[in-house]
């Protein structure tokens, strides 16, 4: 595999720049751009590359790294929820957290997430796992690490896309108003420094895993409080079914 599809390539012509911006939807692009020139930035780049580059199987696909950007613009976010680090099984990553392609399995985290929903809403719970409905709704499904290697859980972690997701993170709190934040478990609560609670609504549960969902995730009726934040503010509610 000779090449990374997730960032753009420099004209020849031109001298090779000490960074390069990813493939990423334009307006996430032109607010992010600052971050894209960052040391850290250049080697998170060049780190991702030589796993490619030397073979190793990277979840999701290069091209579906920055979906959750593709499929909901900065202007058009009302929703953000922070999962960790993307599913590293075969087929399930593409992009948007907690969320796996049609064909495979339904994880027991999201699972648990549909059960609440069904209790909060009344909603049937779905027969797949792909939330890009909701995305296109405005929902930005946010993984702190964006691509992890298959078959070895946080894999890329401490590489520096924790550093960029903060700073997606803040750029949201500092340039949006009314956003409902969704941080369940320690490590999204985690994230709460960087939202300024002054302009947005934070929503904490435990996180959804079967390992914590029964201590406070299941019950929290959040897709409920959430529609009813944005209904308030005159914004479309999120139609959760899928």
């Amino acid at each position: 595999m000779s090449q990374v599809s997730l960032f753009d390539t420099p004209s020849s012509k031109t001298p090779t720049p000490s960074l390069v911006d990813p493939k990423i939807e334009e307006s996430w692009r032109n607010a992010l751009r600052s971050e894209f020139q960052k040391p850290y930035f250049g080697a998170l780049k060049n780190f991702v590359s030589k796993e490619v580059k030397s073979g190793k199987k990277i979840y999701p696909a290069p091209k579906e790294i920055f979906r959750a950007f593709d499929l909901c613009p900065l202007d058009q976010v009302k929703v953000v929820i922070l999962g960790q680090d993307p599913y590293h099984g075969s087929h399930q990553a593409h992009g948007l957290c907690f969320s796996v392609n049609r064909e495979v399995p339904i994880p027991p985290s999201l699972q648990n997430i549909y059960k609440e929903i069904h209790d909060d809403l009344g909603l049937p719970i779905p027969s797949h796992g792909n939330l890009e409905a909701w995305a296109r709704q405005g929902v930005l499904l946010l993984n702190a690490v964006l691509t992890v290697r298959a078959g070895q859980p946080t894999s890329h972690s401490g590489k520096g896309w924790e550093y960029f997701t903060d700073a997606v993170m803040k750029k949201i709190s500092d340039e949006r108003e009314g956003i409902v934040f969704l941080l369940w478990g320690n490590f999204a609560k985690s994230k709460r420094s960087l939202i300024d609670e002054r302009k947005h609504f934070i929503l904490t549960a435990a996180h959804p895993s079967p390992l914590s969902a029964y201590s406070g995730f299941m019950g929290c009726k959040h897709f409920s409080q959430t529609n009813d934040i944005l209904k308030k503010q005159g914004k479309e509610p999120i139609n959760w079914s899928i």
